[in-house]
């Protein structure tokens, strides 16, 4: 049997950070902890239509919880003179406890983001298209921003078929025993007309 680790959780404070920032008693912890899960369900159903959300990241003091939405659309998350932004900022102070402070960065190069890459191929996965032909053009698109590699397994009833089975794709070099190596990594559930396609993204950039 392998031993799977998570690629993101490996190698916290390294090359990578926690996605929730905050420190509290055990009696609040519950609380807090449940809080951020709403969050980011919320911004997550509220853009499912196409994948924009690329991280949500949630800090929190005394008296202001901080909430940071890295997305490859700014546009479609702050909205036709900021109505969008205040219109999730009333949706989330229904949730928290306290004042709330959005913040929306712009990402990039969304090829390069794990998350970005496996909800895009989940979205054409559910409009039917062939499962090679999205992850090859996903391949090609991130190898072309400038990954130095990246490796996707598809998983499930691929194309409608039958029987489920596992697909693996690779392009570059991603070596997840690095700690060194900046890697990226996301697992999503793509919903299709066969039923759940699970779509795993590694996308490795360099050393740090």
């Amino acid at each position: 049997m392998g031993q799977k680790v998570n690629p993101i959780s490996y190698r916290l404070q390294v090359s990578k950070d926690w996605s929730s920032k905050w420190y509290t008693p055990k009696n609040n912890f519950r609380h807090w902890l449940v809080e951020d899960a709403k969050i980011r369900d919320l911004i997550e159903e509220r853009f499912k239509a196409r994948p924009t959300i690329a991280r949500i990241g949630i800090e929190r003091s005394a008296n202001l919880t901080t909430i940071t939405i890295a997305t490859a659309k700014a546009g479609a998350v702050i909205g036709k003179q900021g109505a969008g932004i205040n219109e999730l900022k009333g949706q989330l102070e229904k949730i928290v406890d306290g004042p709330i402070r959005i913040n929306v960065e712009e990402v990039k190069k969304p090829e390069l983001n794990a998350k970005l890459v496996a909800e895009n191929i989940g979205f054409q996965l559910g409009k039917r298209m062939n499962f090679r032909r999205a992850v090859k053009m996903a391949l090609q698109s991130t190898m072309n921003a400038g990954a130095k590699g990246i490796r996707v397994e598809v998983a499930g009833r691929l194309n409608g078929a039958e029987m489920s089975r596992r697909e693996r794709f690779i392009e570059g070099s991603v070596p997840l025993h690095t700690l060194r190596a900046d890697v990226d990594f996301y697992c999503h559930h793509a919903p299709t007309i066969a039923g759940i396609v699970g779509v795993k993204v590694w996308i490795y950039k360099g050393e740090k």
